[in-house]
């Protein structure tokens, strides 16, 4: 048998050291499904492990991509499945660590198929965004499909701003005549190895002091050099996440520093409330207190594994 071991969790709970002592422990290598961290032109806001935390285990899928790249969670699922492949050949146990929902969905189950979509069908989506904005592709989507807006509404709000998602999810409704959602979940894929899903939590005012903790960790560590060189791209899909949006805002004027990196907290205060939420949805999921010692955690993995 060939496991999967799974950790998934809020931001700042402390994943990625629990992902380094499993992979140390069983002597396998660890594949990063965190989306942010994917792009080698973002360090600090995206907390990507350390030099000396990616010398303990070797590490797929952490900055490998360049932020000019469209790289969708379909590439993401091709690229991470081949590496699975072949590091199941060398051994029993790879561990996966992120929180990105969709894209640990993708590797699990595998990614949804949508129809072909005409071109002409997506030239006039777009054309209709540059002349009407944002609001335009929200109010086709409540009209289109309003259980999937909805939904991202309750779970995923960030999404809703994020145009080049919300312009695929319309031009797939008008293109084939059906809700986008109605596309989604249709297809088990089938995977040559089982996962055991570990959740990381914490008590909400302990995790929220936590990222309060992280973000004037990343600001005293060149959050906002890095932040600078990344402004004159900032209309770049990759860049349109926490951390970066909001300092892109000081520079354009329309807010002031300290308000700024509140508003960094707040947002990923927020952002760590819809990642549980999200990940809460799978009942087969054990969830630890991130305090737990590591030694619970892989008596744990044994159990499911019938290793003695």
């Amino acid at each position: 048998m060939k496991y999967l071991i799974t950790i998934i969790g809020p931001t700042a709970i402390g994943k990625t050291a629990l992902s380094i002592q499993i992979a140390k422990h069983y002597n396998c290598e660890i594949v990063s499904c965190d989306s942010r961290q994917f792009f080698k032109e973002m360090t600090i806001g995206t907390a990507v492990p350390n030099n000396a935390e990616l010398a303990a285990a070797k590490h797929h899928f952490i900055q490998n991509k360049s932020i000019f790249e469209n790289y969708t969670v379909g590439d993401y699922e091709k690229e991470a499945i081949a590496t699975l492949d072949a590091l199941f050949l060398e051994n029993d146990y790879v561990v996966l660590v992120g929180g990105s929902g969709l894209y640990v969905n993708a590797v699990l189950k595998g990614f949804d198929e949508f129809p072909a979509i005409e071109n002409s069908v997506r030239e006039n989506v777009t054309a209709n965004y540059e002349k009407l904005g944002i609001n335009y592709l929200q109010q086709q989507l409540q009209q289109l499909d309003p259980e999937y807006y909805k939904t991202l509404s309750q779970d995923n709000p960030q999404t809703l701003l994020n145009p080049q998602r919300m312009m695929r999810f319309i031009e797939v409704c008008i293109g084939s005549g059906k809700p986008y959602s109605s596309f989604l979940n249709q297809k088990q894929h089938s995977r040559n190895f089982t996962p055991i899903l570990i959740g990381l939590e914490a008590e909400r005012s302990v995790l929220y002091n936590r990222i309060n903790q992280r973000v004037d960790i990343m600001m005293n560590s060149g959050l906002l050099h890095e932040a600078k060189k990344l402004y004159p791209n900032k209309s770049l899909n990759a860049l349109q996440t926490v951390g970066y949006r909001e300092l892109f805002d000081y520079f354009d004027g329309q807010l002031k520093l300290d308000f700024a990196i509140e508003e960094i907290k707040k947002n990923t205060r927020r952002f760590a409330k819809r990642q549980l939420t999200w990940f809460k949805r799978d009942e087969n999921t054990k969830w630890f207190n991130f305090e737990t010692p590591y030694q619970e955690v892989f008596e744990y993995i044994n159990t499911k594994t019938q290793i003695t």
